[in-house]
């Protein structure tokens, strides 16, 4: 039985051209990888509004390390994680979003479906690995972790307003006298 290889979107075989010497080639691999986790976005139906702010903080992360993909480690993530805290001031919910934007890139990285890994190793003598894990990542603990004035009703808060104004309606329409406020039409 002969089986064929189906190359996925995203992958380094549809995404690296064999054959071809790159001047750059670092720049190269990396803008390959870009490409295809472009292209694994889109197979997943994302639209550019999702995967082109993706791409930008990925270029960001990159000139923080100041290293390409298949030399980042945990520690980068840890260093970039206390920066974006530290100096930048940014809220625990984007912080946390920042770094599952970088845990979504390396998984399809070192997803031996997509071959990158071994097309690194190649190239280069080195491959990518996971560098967002448990231990230097921000839990999502809270439902809502924005301005606690200006948060979303519950449930219980949303029926509970709801009775009340169903309960302001009810007297008002009874009454319906002369020079009484009207409630509703």
């Amino acid at each position: 039985m002969h089986q064929q290889k189906v190359a996925l979107a995203g992958s380094a075989r549809m995404e690296l051209v064999s054959g071809v010497v790159q001047l750059r080639s670092e720049d190269a691999m990396f803008d390959a990888m870009l490409r295809g986790w472009r292209a694994q976005q889109k197979s997943r139906g994302l639209k550019d509004e999702t995967i082109d702010p993706r791409e930008r903080l990925i270029r960001r992360f990159l000139d923080f390390a100041n290293e390409y993909p298949w030399q980042w480690t945990p520690a980068h993530m840890d260093e970039w994680s206390a920066s974006l805290s530290s100096e930048k001031h940014l809220a625990p919910s984007t912080i946390r979003s920042y770094q599952g934007t970088v845990r979504l890139f390396t998984e399809l990285l070192i997803d031996a479906r997509y071959g990158w890994g071994p097309a690194c190793e190649e190239a280069f003598g080195a491959y990518p690995v996971a560098i967002a894990h448990e231990w230097n990542t921000l839990p999502h603990l809270q439902d809502y972790e924005g301005d606690p004035e200006a948060r979303p009703f519950t449930r219980e808060e949303l029926q509970r307003f709801l009775d009340y104004a169903d309960d302001q309606v009810a007297p008002c329409r009874e009454v319906q006298t002369q020079g009484s406020p009207r409630c509703l039409p």
